[in-house]
């Protein structure tokens, strides 16, 4: 019995961290580097017959260059409301609209943009490393207090503390790897 509580703690520490890692990758890909990915517009909202639809739900995305991002509307009807979405976006790009497709053209950004991008990036980073690190306290608490009620012993919790402190590691590890690509990406030109 004991052995299952311990395990489930362990695996929902494991499931949160991961939880974790997996959106501070998200949180990078919304991070413009200068280059055209879907990732940038594809949870926008747009206004479609009086409901916020997200834009990859309602169209297509294709990356013919580098720094081209092509958005092709499943409705043509819908155009005029994806243009105006993007337009009321943080993206700062201004949407160009041909009839039947619109057509997303990212700058190279400046020397200092990118600088600024990084600090961003760094702090979503650290964001990430502190919530799986909270992750860990709080499974060690519910360790603690099992030690304590004498569900536990101390060798045991010693144990699982050493295999948390794995866990958490090789989390923090593994933002630490999604933030030396991001930050390769955003400073190369």
């Amino acid at each position: 019995m004991d052995d299952d509580l311990i395990a489930l703690v362990v695996s929902e520490a494991s499931d949160h961290m991961g939880k974790a890692v997996e959106h501070t990758q998200s949180e990078f890909s919304a991070i413009r580097t200068g280059r055209a990915t879907p990732a940038l517009v594809e949870h926008l909202k747009v206004e479609y017959y009086g409901t916020d639809t997200e834009l990859r739900q309602m169209a297509g995305f294709s990356v013919p260059e580098a720094r081209l991002l092509v958005v092709s509307p499943y409705d043509k009807s819908s155009l005029a409301a994806i243009e105006k979405a993007i337009q009321g976006s943080d993206l700062g790009i201004t949407p160009s609209n041909d009839g039947s497709v619109i057509r997303l053209s990212f700058p190279v950004p400046t020397e200092q943009r990118r600088k600024e991008l990084v600090k961003v990036v760094k702090q979503k980073a650290e964001e990430g490393r502190v919530t799986v690190r909270n992750q860990r306290r709080n499974a060690r608490q519910e360790l603690e207090a099992m030690q304590k009620d004498g569900e536990l012993s101390t060798d045991e919790l010693e144990r699982v503390e050493k295999d948390l402190d794995k866990l958490t590691q090789d989390n923090v590890a593994a933002i630490d790897r999604l933030l030396a690509h991001k930050e390769q990406e955003l400073l190369e030109i």
